[in-house]
């Protein structure tokens, strides 16, 4: 999944990209309101996680032209400012949730899984495709009785694949959501990691789960 990371203060905006990165989300950063704005409009992002008080343009406008432009991008507000009101107006701005500075990067983790899953309209934190199943708070996952060890990347690609569950989703979209801005593109890159996926998740006796469909994408489902 793709985040935008909007945090002034440069040590913490390194560890926690350095952390999301770990957790296999992928991350592009911005130290101010303008150039989070230069990024927002260039992509689509999973969330965006967004400091307040940022040089050039504070995260209120931010969050503003965000909505003005019809950008319906998850949006967490992570800042310092703890008061009430200061929540209740983020909320109220079009913000999707709001944590107060100081946080536990665990929590910060669980509530971007959370907006994730309300994106994709899951409640459910396990995903559950045939015999395969994902947990994703757990990031663990399993076919039938086999735990199958996956790369970030690689667990990266199969929770978006399986949150859309049913439904291609094309190269582009696995693109987007799984590499950051300063990734440089190659042709075969997202068909050599669904071979991965399909090499680790297939087995003898087992019906495969990842189907392309030429042109289009691929599509995560149990056929018949």
């Amino acid at each position: 999944m793709r985040i935008l990371l909007v945090e002034d203060y440069a040590p913490l905006r390194t560890s926690l990209t350095k952390g999301l990165r770990e957790e296999g989300f992928a991350v592009d950063s911005a130290g101010d309101g303008e150039k989070a704005l230069w990024h927002a409009g260039g992509a689509s992002y999973d969330v965006i996680v967004l400091d307040l008080m940022l040089p050039k343009v504070d995260g209120w406008t931010v969050l503003r032209r965000l909505r003005e432009g019809g950008c319906e991008d998850p949006v967490l507000i992570l800042t310092a400012r703890d008061a009430v009101e200061d929540r209740v107006e983020g909320l109220n701005r079009g913000a999707d949730d709001y944590l107060v500075k100081p946080f536990a990067f665990e929590e910060l983790l669980a509530r971007l899984r959370a907006l994730v899953r309300r994106k994709y309209a899951r409640k459910d934190p396990v995903l559950c495709v045939g015999d395969l199943r994902i947990d994703t708070a757990a990031k663990s996952v399993t076919r039938g009785d086999e735990s199958i060890e996956l790369t970030a990347r690689e667990y990266a690609l199969l929770e978006l694949l399986a949150m859309r569950a049913g439904s291609v989703v094309s190269r582009a979209d696995v693109w987007s959501s799984l590499y950051e801005f300063h990734d440089e593109a190659t042709s075969n890159v997202v068909d050599v990691y669904i071979g991965y996926l399909r090499r680790k998740l297939d087995g003898p006796g087992r019906a495969p789960l990842i189907h392309t469909r030429r042109g289009q994408g691929y599509v995560l489902e149990e056929q018949a």
